[in-house]
């Protein structure tokens, strides 16, 4: 079992000036909301969903039909966004109750296009979750029991979803539109720089000379690629195309390179300072400050990659796994000029959020600045202005392309939260969580992450932890769990499916690039990613490990705890000894991690 896979436009399309400029477009869009102020939801989000379709319904198409059709989707789809943005006042006075057949029309092709711009960016599952709950939000009045509803007035619920500042224009497209755009964008104008040259040789220079050092670059530099990708799919496909060929020239198992690549650029997604669209989700979910978020993300993101180094000491005892040949290291001088193309916007980033005061979105706009200076330079420091345009030029298009795929997928998780909310579908859910549970904390927390794991092998993360903590959060939260520690737990959980079988992503590139059975790699992965099982659960167990903003002490005290634990747990589980010293280690950790 293999999954699809987008098509990917030859390099020609890529840099096709239409591409470009449109992807420039979306970029000078974005960018200019953050300078231009205040600008009425119903104008800026509808905007943004015109903005994406040509991405994902013309650039992404794979046959000619598709492109046919994607031409005219397109066209009226933006047609009506403008639609939508152009009589915003008004419409804003209609309190999202449809009073014409137009209106009507209009709302009902939205929420068709929606589903199939989900479906062609990233596949059918998150579409057909949506498509069901519009069905539910339609027709649940024909439900019996507990899960019906009293039914809604059509004229209600297509206008609370497309008319209304909620459904598709929610305060989740507005986090699509306000942040997670300007900080793919600060990814892609990274990424267009040497930016990932710096990172592979910072982590080479660091790691290399350790045993395994081969599978620790591939850590490191996965953690901080992952970091700005924010997608372990990516993450894999790009640093994995350096770090998989390295560990195999070195005479690492297939499956163990891949296994590595895979667990590395997993856990890109809960690495501050971006983790991916996550963490800008969480914000608003939570109401929780950026920067709290990202102190309460940093430690367990620190315990999950400590697992995994360790996992590869422990596989050591195994194979032989050598430390990267002194010759294909980088020299001190390359690590220093390499590395100033990421740590120059990064501590610009940091310093206008921390020493300034500023929103992360404005501090992302000013990196982003910083970031496009930098690409007049290669990794000599020569300055080009050809190769600035080349690079600039990819950075748009790459921009552009996944600002689309992400608002896609938020668009279409939004349909499905507004359902949620018209019907009260979510409390029922809850209330079915803590009947299940018996009101008891770990139960309803092994529900959740049984539920978290189901829902994140059909959709992306992200869809899969806003749906998932819509329903569960306030179940947790009800059960003594603070809602930031349940967001958390959430989230984390619904990163299970890119490592754990039958469905997993990440693994499933890493084979194909590895040329390994999948099954051999995912078994590897989930004893390499072990701490993404247990440190969620550890949270819960020692919930100062995520107050570091408020209780540093602590919060390092129970994550050098926890890591004492989980290293003994990781050990136990992978090295070659014998059994009774592998499961008194695995005992002994546990012990520590939640009772100690």
């Amino acid at each position: 079992m293999t999954p699809s896979t987008p098509s990917v436009p030859s390099d020609d399309a890529r840099i096709a000036p239409g591409w470009v400029a449109l992807g420039a477009a979306s970029v000078a869009f974005h960018l200019g909301l953050i300078f231009y102020g205040l600008t009425p939801a119903l104008v800026s989000r509808p905007l943004h969903m015109a903005l994406l379709l040509p991405w994902v319904l013309i650039f992404m198409a794979k046959t000619p039909w598709q492109r046919v059709s994607g031409w005219v989707l397109t066209a009226l789809g933006i047609a009506a966004c403008v639609y939508i943005a152009w009589n915003e006042a008004a419409l804003a006075d209609q309190y999202g109750f449809i009073d014409t057949h137009l209106q009507m029309a209009i709302g009902v092709f939205l929420m068709a296009l929606v589903l199939e711009a989900a479906r062609r960016a990233i596949g059918w599952p998150l579409p057909l979750v949506a498509l069901l709950a519009l069905l539910y939000g339609a027709l649940g009045q024909y439900v019996p029991g507990t899960f019906g509803h009293p039914g809604l007035p059509m004229q209600s619920m297509v206008g609370s979803l497309t008319i209304a500042e909620g459904g598709l224009w929610g305060s989740l497209t507005g986090v699509s539109v306000g942040v997670v755009a300007i900080f793919v964008i600060f990814g892609a104008v990274l990424n267009a720089g040497e930016a990932g040259r710096g990172f592979m040789n910072l982590a080479s220079v660091v790691a290399g000379r350790f045993t395994g050092g081969a599978a620790k670059v591939s850590v490191i530099s996965s953690a901080l690629m992952g970091s700005i990708s924010g997608s372990a799919s990516a993450n894999v496909a790009s640093t994995g195309a350096i770090t998989i060929p390295s560990m195999v020239r070195l005479g690492y198992p297939r499956s163990l390179a891949g296994a590595v690549e895979a667990v590395a650029s997993s856990g890109g997604q809960i690495m501050p300072p971006l983790m991916g669209a996550g963490a800008f989700v969480m914000v608003e979910l939570t109401g929780t400050p950026y920067t709290q978020i990202m102190a309460a993300a940093l430690l367990p993101a620190f315990l999950y990659f400590f697992t995994v180094w360790i996992g590869i000491n422990a596989y050591a005892t195994r194979h032989d796994l050598k430390p990267v040949d002194e010759s294909e290291r980088p020299t001190r001088r390359e690590v220093a000029i390499t590395s100033l193309f990421f740590a120059v916007p990064f501590v610009l980033l940091l310093e206008r959020i921390f020493v300034g005061g500023y929103t992360p979105q404005y501090a992302a706009s000013v990196a982003i600045f910083a970031g496009m200076a930098l690409l007049f330079f290669d990794v000599t420091l020569r300055f080009s202005a050809r190769g600035f345009a080349h690079r600039l030029a990819e950075a748009a298009v790459t921009a552009g392309r996944q600002i689309a795929v992400i608002g896609a997928i938020i668009i279409c998780a939004s349909l499905v939260i507004g359902v949620l909310s018209l019907t009260g579908l979510g409390v029922k859910i809850t209330s079915g969580i803590l009947s299940l549970s018996n009101d008891m904390l770990w139960p309803a927390l092994l529900l959740t992450a049984l539920a978290c794991l189901i829902l994140g092998m059909e959709v992306p993360t992200t869809a899969a932890y806003v749906i998932c903590v819509s329903v569960a959060g306030p179940a947790l939260t009800s059960l003594g769990l603070e809602p930031l520690l349940a967001h958390l737990f959430v989230f984390w959980y619904a990163l299970l499916s890119t490592i754990t079988p039958p469905v997993c992503g990440g693994v499933f590139i890493a084979a194909g690039m590895v040329g390994e059975n999948w099954l051999k790699v995912a078994f590897k992965a989930m004893a390499l990613g072990i701490g993404l099982y247990l440190i969620p659960l550890a949270m819960v167990a020692n919930p100062d490990m995520i107050a570091l903003a408020f209780d540093p002490t602590g919060a390092l005290f129970d994550t050098a705890k926890v890591a004492l634990g989980l290293g003994c747990i990781s050990f136990g589980v992978i090295a070659r000894k014998a059994l009774w010293l592998r499961l008194a280690l695995v005992a002994v950790g546990a012990l520590v991690v939640f009772l100690v």
